[in-house]
């Protein structure tokens, strides 16, 4: 397997001088194609701002990364257009527009990328019902369980045909059953379209299901 994306050396630091705090500290991080890995550590230890530098939504203070064979340098690339064409993400909170339906939440997405309207209705369609919700396309958020918005999150995260999807935090708010179910569909999805999952958990449960973990500790990667 290839190397999908690569963060040599990254570090991030919030606040400055003295008050500045350490999140990610000199991390080396190497996921290969189509590899479910899960990063897990207490609270605090950094996972969900790795993710978020992986992503692109955060630039690193020192480090390099590298997505698809690439080197992403912030001050020549157009971060917004990376995390459009090839990284699809999953929040813990959702962030799902609360006025608009499933169906058209998913259809931002490919909205965002020019992707033409029926083009993208159809795209939506599909994935709404490879997720189980094809009788929920016209439901808005307040209308679906907290398991359902979390599948809408995901059909949304593929809408671009993404090479990596981080999801943070998946499961959080979410039975043990409903646990399950997500991790077997994020099982299912990964074969389907043969993507790249990077999920940040506290979730022992759901460990089994990993290609791979990453341990992170105070910044730092501490087994891998």
């Amino acid at each position: 397997m290839a190397t999908i994306i690569e963060g040599i050396g990254l570090t991030k630091r919030f606040g400055f001088g003295d008050a500045a705090v350490v999140a990610i500290d000199s991390v080396d991080i190497r996921i290969e194609e189509q590899e479910l890995v899960m990063i897990m550590g207490d609270s605090g230890c950094g996972k969900t701002t790795l993710i978020s530098l992986l992503g692109c939504i955060l630039t690193p203070d020192a480090g390099e990364l590298r997505i698809d064979g690439a080197e992403i340098n912030p001050t020549q690339h157009d971060l917004s257009v990376i995390r459009r064409d090839k990284i699809g993400f999953v929040f813990q909170m959702f962030h799902l527009l609360p006025y608009l339906t499933a169906l058209e939440n998913v259809m931002v997405a490919m909205d965002i990328a020019k992707t033409k309207t029926f083009e993208s209705e159809n795209r939506a369609i599909d994935l709404l019902s490879r997720v189980g919700l094809s009788e929920r396309l016209h439901h808005r958020p307040a209308q679906l369980s907290g398991g359902e918005k979390q599948r809408v999150s995901f059909a949304r995260a593929l809408a671009n045909h993404p090479k990596i999807i981080f999801a943070d935090e998946p499961t959080a708010n979410l039975d043990s059953r409903q646990s399950d179910n997500l991790m077997n569909l994020i099982q299912e999805l990964r074969q389907e379209h043969q993507t790249t999952i990077a999920i940040v958990t506290h979730h022992e449960g759901i460990k089994e299901n990993a290609d791979r973990i990453i341990q992170m500790k105070d910044g730092r990667i501490v087994d891998a």
